[in-house]
């Protein structure tokens, strides 16, 4: 890092997004209205930014268009904090997606969790903090 006169801003963010490439950006975009519930709050056409909650967003962006390139080995996972885990893993499987795990706790983290995997294979985890957690 160099020396600089500019100092780094302290009046925070607006928003935090996470940008997930996918080659169905119709498909995936099902997966997030349809069994996550989200709605898009900017949409961009060929980018597709949805609110999970507060500031947190997830972006999904056509591949084709974006500035990364779709890859087949996800290396990111999107996890979801709710206040009950068994309820949601109980919606998940009725909605029959890809990768559902059974609900497992996690003693040393304190949660319970379960993953699934959208339309193309980005795992999503949803978890519940456990008493004194």
């Amino acid at each position: 890092m160099t020396s600089s006169s500019a100092k780094r801003p302290t009046d925070g963010f607006v928003l935090a997004i996470t940008f997930q490439y996918y080659r169905d950006l119709p498909a995936a975009m099902k997966f997030y209205e349809d069994v996550l519930g989200l709605s898009v709050a900017i949409d961009q056409g060929w980018s597709k930014i949805y609110n999970i909650d507060g500031q947190a967003h997830v972006g999904l962006v056509d591949e084709a268009r974006g500035m990364q390139n779709w890859a087949a080995a996800k290396t990111s996972q999107l996890c979801l904090r709710v206040p009950d885990v068994d309820a949601w893993h109980a919606w998940a499987a009725s909605c029959d997606v890809q990768g559902l795990t059974d609900p497992h706790d996690n003693a040393e983290l304190g949660i319970r969790a379960f993953v699934m995997n959208d339309p193309e294979g980005y795992q999503i985890e949803v978890q519940t903090a456990q008493p004194g957690h």
